[in-house]
């Protein structure tokens, strides 16, 4: 006597479950990346062996000449930039007393000169904490 069988075997790949997977993956991935979005102004930035990754704050200083300074994305001058800080510090002195602190970045084709002048404005509208941008370069030279 021949028995016959009543379920067939299902050889089908079910693709649904990878799909959630994959789509779940994506959109962690989404989520967990941060985005930091910098002014668009094209630098040849320096490199340094010893930099460190800095949280970006709300106020970053971008020198790419000595005539062309930049406050976050807006072009200013020299003696603007001290009348534009000097308004923001009096703002955040209001809203809390701790230390102010901003990003300067400038090329490498930047006069020392121009950046000791950037530096000064800041010191004296009160910013203490001050970082130079610069780009990671290779530690065994």
């Amino acid at each position: 006597m021949r028995f016959r069988r009543r379920l067939s075997p299902n050889a089908n790949v079910d693709l649904i479950p990878m799909i959630d997977v994959v789509f779940q993956l994506v959109v962690f991935f989404m989520v967990s990346s941060t985005f930091v979005m910098t002014p668009g102004i094209a630098l040849d930035l320096p490199e340094s062996t010893s930099a460190e990754p800095v949280v970006l704050d709300r106020l970053v200083i971008t020198v790419a000449s000595p005539a062309e300074l930049y406050l976050n994305r807006d072009r200013v001058s020299l003696a603007e930039l001290d009348e534009r800080l000097g308004e923001m510090s009096e703002q955040a002195s209001e809203v809390s007393e701790g230390a102010k602190s901003a990003i300067i970045e400038a090329g490498s084709a930047v006069p020392y000169e121009t950046i000791v002048a950037v530096l000064d404005v800041m010191r004296r509208n009160g910013y203490r904490g001050i970082a130079l941008r610069t780009l990671e370069g290779d530690s065994r030279q």
